[in-house]
């Protein structure tokens, strides 16, 4: 299967991401745009040793693709961006 450095390019730092973090337990990424919802999941779940409960994907006008991955009650967003750097 794909390298899973290669679905996630990026994590993203906004204001309502970080708020997200806090209030949803939800992380978000910048992911390729031929990723599916079950690659994101196995790709994040992967990389990071958590449980993904749900994944959401929107792409930009741009033509970027964005992840909001929900992750299980038993697991900490906000601890996964304080290992990604972000808190």
């Amino acid at each position: 299967m794909v390298d899973p450095n290669v679905i996630i390019i990026r994590p993203i730092v906004t204001e309502a991401s970080l708020e997200a973090v806090d209030n949803e337990n939800k992380l978000t990424f910048f992911v390729i745009r031929t990723s599916n919802k079950n690659t994101i999941k196995w790709a994040v779940e992967s990389l990071y040793e958590v449980v993904v409960e749900k994944v959401n994907t929107m792409i930009m006008p741009d033509g970027t693709k964005k992840a909001f991955v929900r992750l299980a009650p038993e697991y900490s967003a906000a601890e996964v961006a304080t290992k990604l750097g972000i808190f």
